[in-house]
């Protein structure tokens, strides 16, 4: 089979402009180009985009994990998560010494938050959920309510792929149904910020020790001389820079318009799509950020499938490989779950193109491509 290395029409995408080059450029010419004035802003600003109290903005989606399960669990504590997201989303549960368990998906992606009931009745050790948003769809607000109501149980929501998502009238962030909600700026994330992340919580007893965490565990009060601070607890460098933050700034001035453009897209695939082979994940979902358009497709070998669209140009993926399958997971013991739709859902899906700057004839050559090899 041919293959493509550098694909034309990639999976995702960053959109930058002038006005972002601009915020940047300023922001290297300021006294401090370190965690500064700039940081602060960002993360109000970002407060008071999803509605949530508090904001510590850190050097990636990682490290948002990382210091979120810090402070949420124990050495020990068993914790409900998904198969179906990105590696750190599990392995930020045993940076914390605590382990993963890990729940069958619904037929949208996300976490059966149903199943994870079933698995708190059962087992008292249970201290935490780590629901994803995947895609940019948000989980059942409801049942997250409920669950959090009426088990002693910590929540955090990684919306990752969600900035922007809403169900009802409940914003991803906000932190409504949660204990932490964390958000990843990767490039081909909805905003970016190069690499950068932030967490979002409506605890002041948590969002202290986030900035705790964030800087070395340091902490520098009023009464102390000013060369003195104290390290109270061992803590990382994840702290994000001001040139970074002003970028974030930038971008989320022109998040909306973006998430626009993303529904569109979805909307124009659901269209073409009706009706064939090539199924998208869920109906179309207003609420959902559309980080990922994912489709699910039964053709006989996934990998030539794959090459296929590879060598037409068009830069499919697959999000994810189930983590309990991964080596480094089997090595621990994991592997014999019974994930069936996960397994089911890994077996036909694939993301396709989606971001802001991706023009109507590369969506259209994306459709025309899709039915062409699948045989539509």
């Amino acid at each position: 089979m041919s293959k493509v290395v550098n694909f034309s029409i990639p999976y995702g995408k960053q959109t930058i402009d002038e006005s972002d080059a601009k915020a940047v450029s300023r922001a290297v010419l300021d006294p401090l180009i370190t965690t500064g004035p700039k940081v602060k802003a960002f993360e109000e600003a970002l407060c008071n985009y999803t509605g949530a109290k508090y904001c510590v903005a850190v050097s990636n989606g990682t490290a948002a994990l990382h210091l979120a399960s810090l402070a949420l669990l124990k050495e020990g504590d068993e914790v409900l998560t998904t198969p179906n997201s990105f590696l750190a989303t599990s392995n930020s549960i045993l940076y914390a010494g605590a382990k993963p368990i890990f729940v069958d998906i619904k037929d949208d992606g996300n976490i059966d938050l149903d199943l994870c009931e079933k698995e708190l009745k059962e087992n008292p050790n249970i201290k935490a959920i780590y629901a994803v948003s995947f895609s940019g769809k948000m989980v059942d607000q409801k049942k997250l309510k409920y669950l959090k109501d009426n088990y002693s149980i910590k929540i955090l929501e990684d919306n990752a792929h969600a900035i922007g998502a809403r169900q009802g009238d409940i914003k991803a962030g906000s932190c409504k149904n949660s204990d932490i909600s964390i958000f990843s700026f990767h490039p081909v994330k909805n905003m970016t910020t190069g690499e950068g992340g932030a967490i979002t919580t409506n605890s002041k007893e948590i969002f202290e020790k986030l900035i705790s965490l964030r800087n070395h565990g340091m902490v520098k009060t009023a009464n102390m001389a000013p060369w003195e601070y104290e390290m109270r607890e061992l803590g990382f460098n994840y702290r994000l820079t001001d040139i970074q933050a002003s970028l974030g700034l930038s971008q989320l001035e022109k998040l909306d318009s973006f998430l626009d453009k993303r529904r569109e897209i979805a909307k124009r695939y659901h269209k073409s799509f009706y009706g064939t082979k090539i199924k998208p994940l869920y109906p179309y979902d207003d609420g959902s950020a559309y980080h990922l358009f994912v489709v699910r497709v039964e053709y006989p070998n996934k990998r030539e499938l794959f090459e296929k669209l590879l060598a037409k140009g068009i830069g499919v993926q697959l999000h994810y490989m189930p983590i309990n399958r991964q080596p480094y997971y089997k090595s621990l013991g994991y592997g014999d779950e019974h994930i069936p739709v996960m397994d089911r859902y890994f077996k036909s899906a694939l993301s396709l193109p989606i971001y802001p700057v991706l023009g109507e004839e590369e969506q259209r050559y994306v459709i025309e491509i899709m039915k062409e090899i699948v045989g539509e």
